[in-house]
């Protein structure tokens, strides 16, 4: 006969659908996210339960980590070793957790790297003080206990915390399509919490809040986010907590990192600060030491370049600038008592667990009752034994059947019965009888207590709340992480971290550019590629601004700092700028923001603008002259009374207040000079007041002295007077400064 065996027929679009969210549920509810009521994911659940079978408590002798990982695979958790060890040492490291569950012996990581632990067949582990809230009252009555994966053995569903350890430790995790990241925090506060609740139930989140200010992470970290952000975290369940590294200086100048963020490695800080140096940007920090060790777990010494180093400008900046500072996510998600997974603020998850935790303890309470109740049964029985002992004793030797036989005779029940018939004959004694009616004096009284709690909301409630104050006296401890709002940390500026050096910037006629340390150096004297020659320079400093002018009157920026040495012959400004068909530089300019150059053309326009104004964002520039002619740049100290010279083709001299020069970002500005014809401005200078002029011809000079100027002094947009004979053709106009008299830039 032929078996017909049905198939059951779907869409695969069906199937698929359905098969991927089993799967999804799975990772959400039995993998990755914590449980409201013990705060444990079902791997770490086990691994404790496992660890308590194996006898591995806080006052017992550890065992190997690979006989519990072993036993946790084998029996509760079929998943990979590697994964459920490693589980094992989160659970055991005191950086990672702020109260750990795993005592663990031998090499299970550093804050350098977490998983750097020992193989599981070196180390060895056995649970922590700590990890008795979860664990003691299992066998009360308070947990419900489930087939594990092969239905041939039991294991709790949950465990009966005494604590509420799912804000106590945190975790972290990422589901299928959630996640979750709860801070750790200090158990003293949530017990004051959860006292608050159970005093007033209606206790609003800002009364919470007082208690549980902020997380508190093992590391020992300043938070640093303002009260109003902690606040909204707490409310919402969603949020990013600021942390910041705690440092002290000592008397010797040197700055000591001691506290780190949560989940930031020492070495990697170290690496941070040490890339900054290499690159030369931080040269505030003449060395970096690690002096961890046993006693100082995190001792980072930063040594800066002298004393004078502002200490807390310079943490500012690598606050900013390394892992310093950091951000950590919140967000509590966890699964409720309802089995379903749900972000809950502070309150939420504090009534939730305060409700699991009075149904635990009436539960144990209830169990307890039962035991009693029970064992005061049996002692009925056993004290009608006693009073009737030559009856019993002729029933247990002559009847067939002395069980029925009890039962039937003195009214008893099977338990009773059966109590009476395991008795040995050295308890038949007259002292029995007195220590039974004893234990049911004691009992009879606990059972009266019992249903005293029982039968009242405000005491049970009571109790808990007197548990959860012992717990806390006996594990908890001070708070780690001081809560300082600061604003958020400023990378310094260059100019702040980089020595002021003086520096001299040289441009060559082909367009090449390099930087001589100093100032007074023979520009014209370096060294030129062939064909090549000096064309201009100016001196600064090395925080200064380098505006480059163009022949089309677009200006460009530079650093001078990452300019090549004069050692050399520079390098081209085309691989730095981006320069119009046919442009070239023609003209520098260096000084502060605020420092005011006149700009002007050939054509007799111009304009004062200040240095800051012309700075280029980028390759290309941006426009400053608009002119037909060939621009041209000079330095001003005082723009009211300093005075612009300019000489043209003609063979005039020109000197106007530059007072009478608007003050602008970019144009063409005012007409300067009066110009005739081919005539054009062939050279310029401001010359401050008290100051001579010396005019350059060729290889001839002749100096106009302060009073001779005046003879060329004249309005704006005038044509000025003609150069004594012989001079008519200047080549270049320098600035003699007078005694009483500042220096031009």
């Amino acid at each position: 006969m032929t078996e017909i065996t049905e198939t059951e027929r779907l869409p695969l679009r069906d199937f698929a659908e359905k098969a991927y969210l089993d799967y999804s549920m799975y990772v959400v509810l039995d993998r990755a996210l914590p449980h409201i009521a013990d705060g444990l994911k079902p791997v770490q659940r086990r691994i404790i339960y496992a660890m308590s079978e194996l006898g591995l408590s806080s006052t017992s002798k550890p065992k190997k980590s690979a006989r519990t990982v072993g036993d946790v695979i084998g029996k509760f958790h079929p998943h990979g070793d590697s994964a459920c060890y490693e589980a094992m040492v989160t659970m055991a490291q005191p950086f990672s957790y702020r109260y750990t569950l795993v005592d663990g012996q031998g090499n299970w990581g550093s804050a350098d790297d977490p998983k750097s632990f020992a193989a599981m067949r070196y180390t060895e582990a056995k649970l922590t003080p700590y990890a008795a809230t979860l664990l003691t009252e299992l066998e009360m009555g308070t947990a419900d206990w489930v087939p594990n994966f092969d239905g041939t053995l039991t294991e709790p569903k949950l465990l009966p915390a005494r604590l509420p350890n799912i804000l106590v430790n945190g975790t972290t995790g990422i589901a299928v399509g959630m996640a979750t990241d709860i801070p750790a925090h200090n158990l003293r506060e949530l017990v004051a919490a959860c006292l608050l609740l159970l005093k007033n139930p209606k206790a609003t989140l800002a009364e919470i809040a007082e208690h549980v200010p902020a997380p508190d992470f093992a590391t020992g970290c300043e938070i640093i986010s303002d009260p109003s952000e902690l606040k909204k975290i707490y409310e919402t369940g969603n949020g990013q907590v600021r942390m910041r590294a705690r440092w002290e200086r000592e008397d010797d100048g040197n700055i000591v990192v001691t506290h780190l963020p949560q989940q930031v490695s020492p070495a990697k800080i170290q690496e941070q600060i040490a890339e900054q140096m290499r690159a030369k940007k931080l040269p505030l920090i003449e060395d970096l030491r690690d002096e961890s060790d046993h006693e100082n777990p995190v001792r980072i010494v930063i040594i800066p370049r002298s004393n004078r180093v502002d200490a807390d400008a310079l943490m500012a900046h690598l606050f900013a600038t390394t892992d310093l500072e950091k951000s950590a996510r919140v967000n509590l998600n966890m699964i409720g008592l309802d089995g379903r997974p749900r972000v809950k603020n502070l309150r939420e998850i504090l009534v939730e667990w305060l409700g699991y935790r009075v149904a635990t303890v009436r539960r144990r309470l209830e169990h307890r009752l039962g035991k009693v109740n029970e064992r005061l049964h049996i002692l009925d029985g056993l004290l009608i034994a006693y009073l009737n002992i030559d009856e019993v004793i002729r029933i247990i030797r002559y009847e067939d059947d002395p069980h029925a036989e009890l039962m039937a005779r003195f009214g008893l029940t099977d338990i009773q019965a059966t109590s009476i018939l395991d008795l040995r004959l050295r308890h038949l004694q007259k002292i029995e009888e007195m220590q039974i009616r004893g234990e049911q004096a004691e009992l009879a009284k606990e059972r009266d207590k019992l249903v005293d709690l029982l039968g009242s909301e405000a005491k049970l409630k009571k109790l808990v709340g007197t548990e959860l104050s012992e717990d806390a006296k006996k594990y908890g401890d001070a708070r780690r992480c001081p809560i300082v709002a600061r604003p958020a940390a400023q990378v310094l500026e260059a100019s702040e971290i980089l020595p002021s050096e003086p520096v001299t910037v040289v441009l060559s006629k082909a367009g090449w550019i390099r930087s001589a340390k100093g100032h007074g150096i023979d520009a014209p004297g370096l060294s030129y590629k062939s064909g090549d020659e000096f064309l201009c320079a100016v001196e600064g400093r090395t925080n200064q601004l380098l505006i480059l002018l163009d022949s089309r009157g677009r200006a460009y920026s530079l650093n001078p700092r990452e300019l090549p040495s004069a050692r050399s012959q520079g390098e081209p400004v085309t691989t730095r700028l981006d320069l119009q068909d046919g442009a070239s530089i023609i003209g520098l300019m260096m000084g502060e923001g605020s420092d005011r150059f006149v700009l002007g053309g050939s054509d007799g326009y111009g304009f004062i603008a200040k240095l800051d104004d012309l700075q280029g964002r980028n390759r290309a520039g941006k426009a400053a002259l608009s002119l037909e002619g060939t621009p041209f740049s000079c330095a001003t100290r005082t723009p009211k009374t300093d005075r612009l010279a300019l000489a043209t083709a003609e063979g005039r001299l020109l000197l106007l207040a530059l007072s009478e020069l608007p003050e602008m970002a970019k144009g063409k500005g005012n007409k300067l000079i009066g110009l005739k014809d081919e005539d054009r401005i062939v050279a310029s200078a401001v010359v401050p007041q008290g100051s001579a002029l010396e005019l350059v011809s060729g290889k001839r000079t002749f100096t106009l002295k302060p009073a001779d100027l005046e003879h060329y002094a004249g309005a704006r947009a005038g044509r000025g007077n003609h150069l004594p004979r012989g001079f008519q053709r200047v080549d270049t106009l320098n600035v003699q400064a007078g005694k009483s008299t500042q220096t031009p830039a």
